[in-house]
């Protein structure tokens, strides 16, 4: 029975080669490995020869009964498909005819298995690009044993991919790696250049596992080199907050920017989660900000009640947004929100007498004062949208809003406490919103 595609891709291995033919001489060989490999036979001068063709599914079906009738032809008219396919030359004495027949075959074989070739050195570089081996080692790997995978998608998508994704994985060399961190470095972000080192490191381990390369260039780089591994337990005091927020809105930074830093303070969210914030997650009438669950770290939905000063700060930044979605838009365009590392790049930029703190300080400041002022501890986890482990964290649902609502506003009021000199020059606008409340 003549082969078919269906039957050709159910072939399986067996313990010894075997071959199913399609007639007129040309079979497919299946090997124990699995390959499978055209082959022909045929009589030439009452003597049989074989020729080869090249692996399934490489060279198709139809693509090898077209070169089967070529070889009959061939041999038909006393020439070797064998002979020519090695190389040899094409007899002197042969007809004109026959002459081309052979050329033809020999450009035709030769056209067709270059671009054979080609197609799968190709196909197989584009598994081995850095973008392609890294969401096979995320899916492989991260995914399975990761009970929370986003921060090393995220490490992947927004440095690693852009920066050297379609390079060969083994090609990526030491300079690479020292670029991307250094490039993260001057974000103002030591520790997540460490991270994404380390990323890195993980990463080119299971390339070596999986023999893509045999050199791991993220390992190469020692941490220390990168930034100093630690825990930061910078909790800004009351006077240091007044003095922060005094620094803040006596700078020259863009006035969205300023509301976003105080913002940041009051909300005690996460700086992604309010500068991707959309108006439509502001209910002004409610009071309420939600966050949709795919904006959030452990991709659950967070509601923010929002404090007068809050409310008063996002009414003013919606005159700011020049009818943009979004709360803080891009200078550059109205369609997208500012850069990660601008409120980064604006707080390294004040002159304030301040001990060394980053952004994120912000959330452990917030915490600090509302537990030291006799807050419910889960009232404020619940604001910072922390998972409660345990048996205590399964039984316990409640949302607590009308608490936090309660709490947040004491927090509001505590921070603008800490501002109170020189208020009217340094608040502005949004200030008289809520002096009225």
């Amino acid at each position: 029975m003549a082969l078919s595609d269906v039957k050709l891709r159910m072939l399986k291995p067996a313990d010894k080669t075997f071959s199913e033919s399609d007639g007129g001489g040309l079979h497919i060989e299946v090997q124990p490995s699995g390959t499978k490999i055209w082959r022909m036979r045929y009589r030439l001068v009452g003597k049989q020869e074989k020729v080869t063709l090249g692996d399934y599914p490489t060279y198709s079906l139809a693509e090898a009964r077209t070169w089967r009738e070529n070889c009959k032809a061939l041999a038909g008219r006393g020439l070797s498909p064998m002979a020519l396919k090695r190389g040899d030359p094409i007899p002197y004495d042969a007809s004109p005819t026959v002459k081309e027949l052979a050329q033809s075959f020999i450009q035709s074989w030769c056209i067709q298995t270059h671009e054979k070739l080609k197609a799968k050195q190709e196909a197989r570089k584009a598994v081995d690009t850095v973008e392609a081996f890294a969401w096979r080692w995320y899916s492989e790997i991260v995914e399975p044993a990761n009970s929370n995978p986003r921060n090393i998608k995220r490490v992947l998508e927004k440095d690693v991919i852009p920066a050297i994704g379609m390079k060969q994985i083994a090609d990526v060399t030491v300079t690479d790696i020292l670029a991307i961190t250094d490039k993260i470095k001057n974000r103002g972000a030591d520790q997540m250049a460490l991270q994404t080192r380390n990323v890195l490191k993980r990463l080119f381990a299971y390339a070596i596992a999986r023999e893509k390369t045999q050199f791991n260039p993220a390992a190469a780089i020692e941490a220390k080199f990168i930034a100093q591994a630690k825990s930061r337990d910078v909790a800004l005091t009351s006077v240091e907050i007044g003095k922060l927020l005094r620094g803040i809105y006596q700078s020259s930074i863009n006035r969205s920017h300023k509301l976003a830093l105080h913002l940041l303070i009051l909300c005690m969210v996460r700086k992604t989660e309010l500068i991707e914030a959309k108006w439509e997650e502001i209910d002004f009438s409610k009071a309420e900000w939600a966050i949709p669950s795919e904006r959030m770290k452990k991709d659950k939905p967070h509601l923010v009640p929002l404090s007068r000063q809050v409310l008063a700060m996002f009414e003013e930044l919606m005159s700011l947004a020049s009818g943009s979605e979004w709360v803080f838009p891009s200078r550059g365009s109205l369609n997208k929100p500012i850069a990660h590392s601008t409120l980064n790049v604006a707080v390294r930029a004040l002159d304030i007498d301040v001990r060394d703190f980053v952004i994120h300080d912000f959330r452990r400041t917030a915490s600090t004062h509302l537990h030291e002022a006799g807050f419910n501890s889960d009232w404020i986890e619940k604001c910072l949208a922390h998972e409660t482990k345990g048996i205590r964290g399964v039984y316990n649902r409640a949302q607590y809003a009308d608490q936090r609502r309660g709490m947040l506003q004491w927090w509001a009021d505590f921070v603008d406490s800490q501002i109170e000199e020189g208020r009217k020059v340094i608040i502005g606008r949004f200030g008289k919103a809520f002096q009225s409340s």
